[in-house]
């Protein structure tokens, strides 16, 4: 029986030189990157973190270590705050209608394109997601026009003897115009991750419960759904993000009204750094950083893979 020689010192000696020489090659490599983060994500995260407990406001800035620690005085007072909590209705409503909405259009463009659309198909993909590359302020613009109170859409409608209301001046329909308007720009997105999960799904399994007798119906809710979860979760994590963070569609639009109708939490926090309350503002930033976890969290928990 034969053994094998312990290596000689020398030898570990240059096994740790070299390991030592790629760990430095490897971090020379990624120091570029990480000064980048550190300079402009980990200190400016850290800085607003703590900034959120003091009474920091812009004419601070000249002597920023003379500002005063309030502890949860800012985060309370968001909540008693009614400019606040109404935003937070106006994101919370832009999301439970929003959310459901693009998902269910995008997966019934993605049934339609994986197995009821035949021709055309790549031209109904590029169609359906061409929204999604334009620029949002653009778009929004563009939607603008489109939702006057004689713009397109209500020239359409008198057309057909429907009198269009004000859509983005009237309280009770500007939210429901910005929905329509997100749904039409997101939903390529996710028609495209929807139709991957989809063309992954084994033909066999399908054709195994019709050969067993089930409808379509039934195939597309006990077969099609649950080997989608890890793709609908996907596709509900990244909408959910957007959607809470929701600011460009008011700001172009609407400024955020009529009578705060359409004001988001970004943009209370934008008006909040705008005024020079840079303490109230990263508050609110971290409240809404706060909500996008739970909701994640939220999502994980209902569309997690199940056997």
């Amino acid at each position: 029986m034969t053994t094998t020689p312990a290596p000689t010192v020398p030898a570990r000696r240059r096994a740790s030189q070299e390991s030592r020489r790629q760990a430095l090659v490897a971090w020379g490599f990624a120091l570029p990157y990480m000064v980048f983060f550190a300079v402009f994500m980990l200190i400016p995260i850290v800085s607003s973190f703590a900034m959120s407990f003091t009474d920091f406001r812009a004419q601070d800035i000249p002597n920023p270590l003379a500002v005063g620690f309030v502890g949860l005085d800012q985060y309370i007072g968001l909540f008693r705050n009614a400019q606040f909590l109404n935003s937070l209705w106006v994101t919370f409503y832009f999301v439970l209608v929003g959310i459901p909405l693009t998902m269910a259009v995008a997966l019934l463009l993605a049934l339609a394109l994986n197995s009821g659309i035949e021709r055309f198909r790549a031209v109904y993909r590029v169609g359906f997601y061409l929204p999604v590359v334009c620029s949002i302020v653009a778009v929004a613009v563009v939607w603008r026009f489109i939702l006057q109170d004689e713009g397109v859409l209500n020239a359409a409608l008198g057309a057909i003897g429907i009198h269009g209301p004000n859509w983005l001046n009237d309280t009770f329909w500007a939210m429901p115009a910005m929905i329509l308007m997100a749904v039409w720009r997101n939903v390529g997105t996710l028609m495209i991750i929807f139709l991957a999960g989809l063309q992954g799904i084994a033909p066999e399994m399908k054709e195994a419960s019709a050969v067993d007798g089930a409808t379509i119906w039934r195939r597309f809710i006990h077969i099609t759904l649950p080997l989608m979860r890890p793709t609908l979760l996907l596709g509900a994590i990244l909408t959910s993000v957007g959607y809470l963070q929701f600011f460009e569609e008011p700001f172009v639009m609407t400024n955020g009204g009529p009578l705060n109708a359409t004001m988001s939490v970004s943009y209370y926090i934008y008006n909040q750094f705008g005024f020079g309350n840079y303490g109230a503002a990263s508050a609110g930033s971290y409240v809404l950083f706060v909500i996008i976890a739970l909701l994640s969290l939220v999502q994980f928990r209902v569309l997690r893979e199940r056997d």
